[in-house]
């Protein structure tokens, strides 16, 4: 797939159903679009060319997220954007879409570059409604997305043999909602689930390519440094 730039194809949906008012709006929207959800690919790793990591850092009530765009399979910087919002939705497990998510789709709506596939920091269909932030920001942005995440939220996982790419199932109520994956050896393993558009075994082995010499997948591993930079530096404009 050619890289994709905003002078060509059109703006990305509008943020749409991922800010909720309350704990019961939340859950509504939830369950409404958990079955927009796909997680079948729809993309050949061999079309991916730009791949994006999407993170974010807190300070007092604002929130400031970060996309990092880089390329693939060489991992090279392309584009970065920031946002900066006040924290919209409390910290509940199960729901940090909506904690998250509009400061993302922001930042998101900011690039030039159109990647191919999202990594999200946080769970995708590893998720007690199956409908994790990175299923949601799949389904919101309409784009294949992956979660990686650095603990379980729901299900059991064995733990894997320490080598680089040795994974085990991440089972729950008998279903394989995601794989622990060691994607560094003798580092503890990531969580990876699909998102929205791809399937488990594309996930995982995107994760895989996508992991250097950090735990962390390089896309959220940049998305995270960006995030936390970028709070930093209003910090110290003292706003």
């Amino acid at each position: 797939m050619a890289m994709q730039n905003r002078g060509k194809y059109p703006e990305p949906p509008a943020p749409g159903p991922i800010r909720a008012e309350s704990v019961p709006e939340a859950y509504r929207i939830q369950d409404l679009l958990r079955h927009r959800c796909s997680i079948k690919r729809t993309i050949d790793t061999g079309e991916i060319r730009h791949i994006a990591g999407a993170d974010a850092a807190y300070s007092g009530d604002k929130i400031f997220a970060a996309v990092v765009v880089l390329t693939f399979p060489g991992l090279k910087p392309v584009e970065t954007a920031c946002s900066m919002q006040e924290i919209p939705f409390p910290y509940i497990p199960g729901l940090l879409s909506f904690r998250e998510g509009p400061a993302i789709v922001d930042a998101w709506s900011r690039l030039k570059t159109l990647p191919d596939v999202l990594f999200v920091n946080g769970h995708g269909y590893a998720h007690p409604k199956r409908f994790g932030i990175a299923s949601h920001l799949g389904v919101v942005l309409d784009i294949p997305s992956v979660g990686v995440a650095q603990h379980l939220l729901t299900g059991t996982a064995e733990m894997p043999c320490p080598d680089k790419g040795s994974a085990t199932p991440i089972i729950d109520e008998n279903e394989i909602i995601g794989m622990a994956v060691r994607t560094v050896t003798g580092s503890k393993p990531v969580f990876v689930s699909v998102g929205h558009r791809a399937d488990l075994a594309q996930a995982v082995d995107l994760a895989l390519r996508t992991a250097s010499r950090h735990r962390l997948t390089e896309p959220i591993r940049q998305a995270d440094r960006l995030a936390n930079q970028c709070r930093n530096e209003q910090a110290g404009t003292g706003t």
